[in-house]
């Protein structure tokens, strides 16, 4: 019996950052191409062979908006959905060595926002939850 299309996919293994400045602000990126182009949410991308989500995410928030960074906390994993494809997310919650970002790689800008924004950005409801994960996460709040 042949396999479904669906049942062939292999889910794709991504990192995704929640950056949060001295302020209380979330850093958000553009899409500038599939998935979700065009829409703002979170930075990141896929995990590359050989790398861990760690430090993918590290390199997809450097390349996306020049900020380095390190990782601070696991948010989770997400699994979403998009354009036909199921994408596992590894959730971080990252701290930024400085604040001057700017969109490099596939976005096609990138902006700090505050938590009362993202309904107005129409960031969709799966990267708020995460936003609030990482705001409310005790490892922020302990500078750590």
């Amino acid at each position: 019996m042949p396999v479904p299309p669906q049942a062939e996919r292999r889910a794709i293994v991504a990192a995704g950052a929640v950056v949060v400045d001295d302020e209380g602000r979330v850093l958000l990126v553009r899409r500038g191409h599939a998935p979700s182009a065009g829409e703002w949410t979170l930075p990141g991308g896929r995990v590359e062979a050989g790398e861990t989500p760690e430090a993918a995410i590290v390199r997809e928030l450097r390349e996306e908006t020049a900020l380095v960074a390190s990782v601070v906390a696991s948010l989770g994993v997400v699994t979403l959905e998009r354009e036909g494809a199921t994408y596992v997310i590894h959730e971080y919650l990252v701290r930024p060595e400085s604040h001057v970002a700017s969109a490099g790689d596939d976005a096609a800008d990138v902006r700090w926002v505050e938590e009362r924004e993202l309904a107005a950005l129409g960031v969709r409801s799966d990267a708020v939850a995460i936003i609030r994960r990482g705001l409310s996460h005790p490892a922020r709040a302990r500078g750590s």
